[in-house]
């Protein structure tokens, strides 16, 4: 459908599986992101897709502090990728 074409839809590390499901329900697929850490520890969050002007979803589980903060850090790449909405589905 034309509204997915203006949609990019994201699964964080704690939620591949159900960001999967959901991109098949929708007859879509997963954008890509790299979520990972530097040699220090500290979370590295990278978009390898164009998310400028679009309505951006995210999903991705707070269980810990790391998913939270994970959660955080995309939602800044996102925000600094130029994305015209950004809304976090947050599985409990």
């Amino acid at each position: 459908p034309k509204v997915l074409e203006r949609v990019c839809l994201f699964a964080g590390p704690a939620s591949q599986d159900l960001g999967f499901d959901i991109a098949t329900l929708l007859k879509t697929n997963l954008n890509s992101m790299s979520v990972g850490k530097f040699t220090d520890g500290e979370t590295a969050v990278h978009i390898d897709d164009e998310v400028r002007g679009r309505d951006v979803y995210i999903i991705n589980s707070t269980t810990s502090v790391d998913n939270l903060m994970e959660l955080l850090l995309m939602i800044s790449a996102l925000r600094r990728a130029s994305a015209k909405t950004i809304t976090a589905v947050i599985p409990y």
